[in-house]
């Protein structure tokens, strides 16, 4: 999320973002760029390598059908985003799956479900 917006991203800008300490994102990044799924540069400059961006791509769709079901449920979006990005990250596949799997079969059945988009 936060290199969609073309800027280079720094670790020190991922832990204000994550609210995580810088040593525990340095080491998360050493992690990541040895199992290939980030790119660092001599400037500290973080890029996604294509298996990074695949997986990226699987939270930030998890995060968002979270916090729009989470929404729909009545709670106010800020609540809903922050709490999101809580549950995104120590839910398990099989959770999220059922997960989705009831809000679409909700959104297909109910009268009360919002018809179109994404959750």
């Amino acid at each position: 999320m936060l290199g969609k917006n073309g800027k280079p991203v720094h670790s020190v800008e991922i832990a204000n973002e994550m609210k995580y300490s810088k040593p525990s994102v340095s080491v998360a990044m050493k992690n990541l760029r040895e199992s290939g799924h980030i790119l660092v540069d001599g400037e500290g400059h973080i890029r996604l390598t294509e298996s990074g961006m695949e997986i990226a791509q699987s939270m930030y769709d998890r995060h968002m059908l979270i916090a729009d079901w989470l929404i729909l449920l009545g709670v106010d979006k800020e609540t809903a985003v922050s709490d999101a990005c809580k549950i995104e990250h120590g839910m398990s596949e099989q959770s999220f799956r059922a997960v989705r799997k009831h809000i679409v079969e909700w959104k297909r059945n109910s009268p009360y479900a919002p018809k179109g988009g994404d959750v």
